[in-house]
């Protein structure tokens, strides 16, 4: 299929190149309307990879991600594109889910197309049997590097232009690059090898999969491990403040406000272990997953070696069985540990706001800040409730990608291309969530009087260390005479010591029960909330390599 007439490029852009050999050629002005000429910044290029040693292995800094981020804010109409914007991630909450934009918005998608395509071309150089493709000097490989390093959201709107003819995402991208390299005589004898021996989704499985592991690293495990570390300093900072617990909802054994924070850091950085086990996955293999046309085309090159070598010079790994498509299981795999994050995270907010509700946790009041359009006087646990909302909302996306994912009819079925579209709307509304519970962290202070006042009006919590005391010393039915004392009475301080004096147990065992109160029956709640950094990896967790 060749280049629709007004994809051609002008026939006179190679001239200018050789006029400097020694730099990198700038690509010649698109051919679409709005379309201009951009100076290609030189780039520091380092010998690696299989094949001569003078090749040039190019690096891709997430630099680009930030100035993707300044040119969108840069946008004279982005108010009014957050106005009209159909989700709130994009509308309402961008200034908190916009880091994700250069990782999962359409801009992110092909400008990772863009750069696996180069990457293949460069490949195809490397391998010895297709001596169409000779090794790139040092000049094309910047040239091509280049096009990766400074892709901006104006290439993006010219790859959109040029959709708009092909009607194809993927084909326009190859276009794109078939008309930016013409400028450069050595690239220009090349061009029909970008794209070679790949189906559309060998190229975006890869994408997908080079979004995820570097926006997941990037921008969500950061604010998965703030959580963390924010949890642990409430359970050292509240370690030893007595608490009463409750179970069903009602009065049970004491415990401290610290321990229960510990409980929830614990559970956290337990599943960020488990992120580190997932492998990002891609596969390389053609139509159907056999490399049929390269066989045909190269019988004498070992494409799966090849394949294999290309797809883990991107930091992924390599997946040998696959039909048209990558299955997408880690995906599955991926998104369910977010999802079983956001549940524990969730635990936590509903917590949070009933421990506010009770009183044992004060709200900080923000000058300006309005609780209620009616009540002046409310300081509401918003960010909490907010948290849990995006929570929600995001495993909802997440868990029915990981379900849908997995299933393609036959060999493929499209099912799955709209779908992973959406990679990003569940990881935003988590990021809104953890944002949301940082806040909420960072409001509240213990409201000590408050907790010492209900520890104090159950004294019945007791019942328990003195009936199993009792039952160490051979007293008969125990348990039987606590509940009759405490089970729905009225138990206070007096009730409950004039028990105690009545036991027949050793003096000084009666006079350690004397002396237990509901402030201090926490058995070793303190040191459990004091240790919990010897339990909490943030280290060899969140993080997908």
């Amino acid at each position: 299929m060749s280049a629709p007439p007004s994809l051609k490029p002008a026939a006179t852009a190679a001239a200018a190149v050789h006029a400097a050999p020694r730099a990198a050629a700038a690509p010649s002005a698109a051919a679409l309307p709005g379309a201009s000429a951009r100076p290609v910044r030189r780039l520091r290029c380092a010998a690696a990879g299989p094949g001569d040693g003078a090749s040039v292995e190019m690096a891709t800094p997430l630099d680009w991600a930030e100035r993707s981020l300044e040119e969108l804010c840069g946008l004279p109409d982005i108010d009014m594109f957050c106005l009209m914007a159909l989700s709130p991630l994009y509308g309402r909450y961008l200034r908190m889910t916009k880091d994700l934009i250069p990782f999962f918005s359409e801009f992110g998608l092909i400008r990772y197309r863009v750069l696996v395509e180069v990457k293949w071309l460069l490949k195809l150089s490397q391998i010895p049997e297709i001596t169409e493709v000779p090794q790139f000097s040092e000049e094309a490989q910047l040239f091509l590097d280049a096009i990766i390093q400074d892709f901006s959201i104006d290439d993006a709107q010219e790859v959109k232009k040029i959709e708009k003819i092909t009607n194809h995402d993927v084909k326009a991208v190859e276009y794109f690059l078939k008309q930016r390299c013409s400028s450069n005589p050595e690239i220009a004898k090349v061009l029909e090898f970008f794209h070679f021996g790949c189906t559309s989704e060998d190229i975006n499985n890869l994408s997908h999969a080079l979004a995820l592991k570097e926006g997941v690293n990037t921008v969500m495990f950061p604010a998965m491990i703030d959580i963390c570390k924010e949890i642990c300093s409430l359970a050292k900072q509240n370690a030893a403040h007595s608490m009463l617990a409750r179970t069903h909802g009602q009065p049970a054994s004491p415990t401290t406000m610290g321990k229960e924070m510990a409980n929830f850091a614990a559970r956290l950085s337990d599943i960020g272990k488990s992120f580190s086990e997932v492998k990002i996955l891609g596969k390389f293999a053609g139509a159907v997953g056999n490399y049929n046309a390269h066989v045909v085309a190269y019988p004498e090159v070992d494409w799966p070696k090849m394949a294999e070598e290309f797809v883990r010079s991107l930091g992924l790994q390599f997946n040998p069985y696959v039909t048209q498509i990558e299955p997408h299981d880690y995906i599955s795999k991926l998104f369910n540990l977010f999802t079983q994050f956001n549940n524990v995270l969730t635990d936590f907010d509903r917590d949070m706001w009933a421990y506010i509700s009770l009183g044992y946790f004060k709200q900080i009041a923000k000058a300006g800040e309005v609780g209620s359009s009616t009540m002046p006087h409310k300081i509401n646990p918003i960010d909490f409730e907010n948290s849990d909302g995006n929570l929600s909302t995001a495993n909802g996306f997440l868990s029915n990608i990981s379900m849908k994912l997995p299933i393609s009819r036959l060999q493929r079925d499209l099912t799955d291309s709209t779908v992973l579209r959406n990679l990003g709307v569940g990881l935003g509304h988590s990021l809104l969530a953890y944002k949301a519970t940082m806040r909420g962290i960072s409001k509240v202070q213990v409201n000590e009087s408050r907790l010492a006042e209900d520890l104090e009006q159950t004294w019945e919590v007791l019942a328990e260390p003195i009936q199993t005391v009792m039952r160490r010393y051979g007293i008969p039915e125990p348990y039987e005479k606590l509940k009759e004392l405490t089970r729905g009475q009225a138990v206070t301080k007096e009730s409950m010591q004039q028990f105690i004096n009545g036991l027949d147990v050793p003096e000084e065992v009666r006079s350690k029960l004397a002396k237990l109160t509901p402030h201090s029956y926490t058995g070793l709640a303190e040191d459990l909330a004091k240790d919990i950094e010897k339990w909490v990896d943030l280290e060899s967790g969140f993080k997908i390599k």
